[in-house]
C-alpha cells in the first residue's frame, strides 16, 4: 500500500502524452469494466423492462434479485453476458473520453494560468471529449447492449454466437450504419456523463486533497470516483435508460432518441427514466472507484518510467 501511496504521489502533473493517456485510460476503464460488468447486466435488464401484463408480476425487481433471477434462470455466465464488447467498449470509448479530457484541458485556457481549472472548463472539456469518442466507439457500446441483453430464440439458439460475429452479423443484416443505431442518444448521454464524472471527479479530488487536506493515495481517488460515478448517474441516468432501450429494441421500435423517451414516459411513466437508479449508481460508481485508483496509478507508474530513460 505505501508503495502504491508513492507511486500516486507522482501522478500529478502536466498531461502525458496522447498516445500514452489513451492506453492508460483504456486499460484503467477495462478494469473497472471487469469489476462491474454483473452489475450492469442486471442494471440492463431493468432498465429495458416494461410494465407486467395484467395479472403478472414483474420479472426483475432490485439489484440483487435482478442478479438473483438471471443467475437462476440463466446460469452465473450470463451476467458477463457482453463482457467482451465491454472491454472492447472501455479501451477504445473509455480511453479516447478520459485520454481526449486531459488532453483538452490545457489547450481551453492561457497560458499563463495558475491553479486549478475553473468548472466550467471541465464540463465543456468532458462534453467534447465524450461526445467524440462515443461517436467513434459507438458499435461497441451497441454490440455489448446487444449481447447483454439477448435471449435464446425459440429453437434454442441465441442471435449472437461471440461478440467478433456480432459486429459483422449486425453490418451483414442492418448495413454498416446499424452498427451506429443509437449513435445520437449516445452522444448526448456519453457527453453529459463524461461531462459530469470527469469533471467532478477533479472537483472532488481537489476538494479531498486542498480542503480537507486529504493525501494523494488511493483512498482519496477511490473517495473522488466513487463521488464523481454518482454525480454523473443523477445527470445523466434518462440517458441511459433511452440508450438502452433504443440499442436493446428491434430495428424500427423507435424512430428517434425523442420518439423513444416520450414512447417511454407514454407507456410506463416518468419513473422509468431512473429505472434501474441504484444498480446504476453502484455500477458506475464502483466502476469510478476502481477506474480512477487504476488510472492515477498507471500514470505515475509511466511518468517514473519515462523519468528514468
Amino acid at each position: 500500500v505505501s508503495r502504491l501511496r508513492t507511486n500516486m504521489v507522482a501522478s500529478s502533473g502536466a498531461p502525458l502524452p496522447i498516445l500514452p493517456t489513451i492506453a492508460l485510460s483504456g486499460t484503467a476503464a477495462s478494469v473497472g469494466e471487469i469489476a462491474t460488468i454483473a452489475i450492469d447486466t442486471a442494471k440492463v435488464r431493468l432498465q429495458i423492462q416494461g410494465p407486467p401484463a395484467p395479472g403478472e408480476v414483474l420479472k426483475y425487481r432490485g439489484l440483487i434479485g435482478t442478479i438473483s433471477t438471471i443467475a437462476r434462470e440463466e446460469g452465473v455466465a450470463a451476467l458477463f453476458k457482453g463482457s467482451v464488447a465491454g472491454l472492447h467498449r472501455q479501451f477504445f470509448y473509455g480511453g479516447l473520453r478520459i485520454g481526449l479530457y486531459d488532453q483538452l484541458k490545457p489547450l481551453i485556457v492561457p497560458k499563463e494560468h495558475v491553479g486549478p481549472l475553473p468548472l466550467q472548463h471541465k464540463i465543456a472539456c468532458g462534453l467534447a471529449s465524450g461526445g467524440m469518442a462515443i461517436a467513434i466507439a459507438n458499435p461497441t457500446d451497441l454490440v455489448k447492449v446487444r449481447m447483454q441483453t439477448q435471449k435464446p430464440l425459440a429453437d434454442g439458439t441465441i442471435r449472437y454466437r461471440s461478440t467478433t460475429l456480432a459486429y459483422a452479423q449486425i453490418a451483414r443484416e442492418e448495413g454498416i450504419r446499424g452498427l451506429w443505431t443509437g449513435v445520437g442518444p449516445n452522444i448526448g448521454r456519453n457527453a453529459i456523463i463524461t461531462a459530469a464524472e470527469l469533471a467532478t471527479y477533479d472537483q472532488f479530488k481537489e476538494f479531498l486533497t486542498g480542503t480537507l487536506n486529504m493525501p494523494e493515495a488511493p483512498p482519496t481517488y477511490a473517495t473522488a470516483g466513487f463521488l464523481a460515478g454518482v454525480s454523473a448517474v443523477v445527470v445523466g441516468s434518462p440517458f441511459d435508460v433511452v440508450k438502452s432501450r433504443m440499442m436493446g429494441a428491434a430495428p424500427g421500435a423507435y424512430t428517434s432518441m425523442l420518439d423513444c423517451f416520450v414512447k417511454t414516459l407514454k407507456q410506463d411513466g416518468p419513473g422509468a427514466l431512473y429505472k434501474g437508479w441504484l444498480p446504476n449508481c453502484a455500477r458506475i460508481g464502483g466502476w469510478g472507484l476502481v477506474t480512477f485508483v487504476t488510472l492515477e496509478d498507471l500514470k505515475a507508474r509511466y511518468r517514473t518510467w519515462a523519468d528514468e530513460q
